[in-house]
């Protein structure tokens, strides 16, 4: 088995940790640069985007097999489960955000906005009452590594919020220079966003209508995607691992890593299986004594 030491670097008595896997595995090596895992627990399996090499990987907990998933993926990037167990692909190369059916049929969520090309889907998530946010920034139409180049048609970088059962499409902040990963709190009154540009990670308040309100620094350092555990603590892809964050900002512990991770995602059957994407193409996995929100 493919693995090295885990290695927990902890900054504040808060973080708690005691026991779970003492080393991270290396699932599947092999990829350009890895992004969007996602678990699907009817399944018992993984997706997750392999974006230059235009393909979606699958990864089969009960043997251990990868295979791809799909290719091309339109150079897909984030990637989601919806309410119910559909997956949701942010392909930033094809501009626009889709939805794979039961029976694999693929479904245009959104693809312009007031009648205007997206720049490039980034990262998405699904909140309760069904609606789909995602991020937009113009990573995807910058060059040929991850998409195509192209003039940005609506001219900045924002975050969305879609219906889908009306296709109403919604632009919900409009001032970051590169929106990247987002994740809700576990109550869904906040919205995390992270501004890759800006290094760093804002939090918002989401009102009943499903709009957002204010919008402050968070944290501060280069980040990717974002996601939260059973505690509320928000946990960072970062240039050097993970970062964990209390609830009230505090930066509490790292797990460190031999490459820059890029997102990450809770899977398995206590949600307590740690999967980890990074630059290098590789995807890890590790048990923790928590679990995801």
């Amino acid at each position: 088995m493919d693995r090295f030491k885990a290695e927990f670097e902890v900054l504040d008595d808060r973080f708690g940790y005691d026991g779970g896997d003492d080393y991270v595995e290396v699932l599947h090596r092999g990829s350009r640069k890895t992004e969007g895992p996602v678990y699907f627990p009817a399944g018992r399996y993984l997706v997750w985007s392999d974006i230059p090499n235009d393909r979606l990987l699958r990864w089969d907990e009960t043997t251990g097999a990868v295979g791809v998933f799909r290719n091309p993926s339109g150079n897909a990037n984030g990637n989601t489960r919806d309410r119910e167990g559909r997956l949701v692909t942010c392909e930033q190369g094809a501009r626009r955000v889709t939805r794979t059916e039961h029976d694999g049929r693929v479904t245009v969520l959104a693809d312009n906005y007031q009648g205007k090309r997206l720049n490039s889907p980034n990262d998405v998530v699904v909140r309760s009452d069904g609606t789909v946010w995602f991020t937009d920034p113009r990573y995807g139409i910058t060059g040929y590594y991850e998409g195509s180049p192209a003039e940005s048609e609506i001219g900045g970088d924002h975050v969305y919020r879609l219906d889908p059962e009306t296709g109403e499409l919604a632009i919900v902040a409009d001032d970051f220079v590169r929106p990247n990963g987002l994740a809700f709190s576990r109550d869904e009154k906040q919205l995390y966003v992270v501004d890759t540009r800006k290094r760093h990670l804002r939090v918002f308040d989401v009102t009943a209508e499903g709009t957002l309100s204010g919008g402050k620094v968070f944290a501060e350092a280069w980040f990717d995607g974002i996601r939260l555990d059973c505690h509320g603590r928000v946990w960072a892809a970062a240039l050097d691992g993970l970062h964990c964050y209390d609830p009230d900002g505090t930066l509490i512990a790292k797990l460190l890593l031999p490459e820059s991770a890029s997102n990450l995602t809770f899977g398995g059957a206590k949600r307590n299986n740690l999967f980890i994407t990074n630059s290098g193409g590789d995807l890890y996995s590790i048990r923790v004594t928590f679990a995801g929100a």
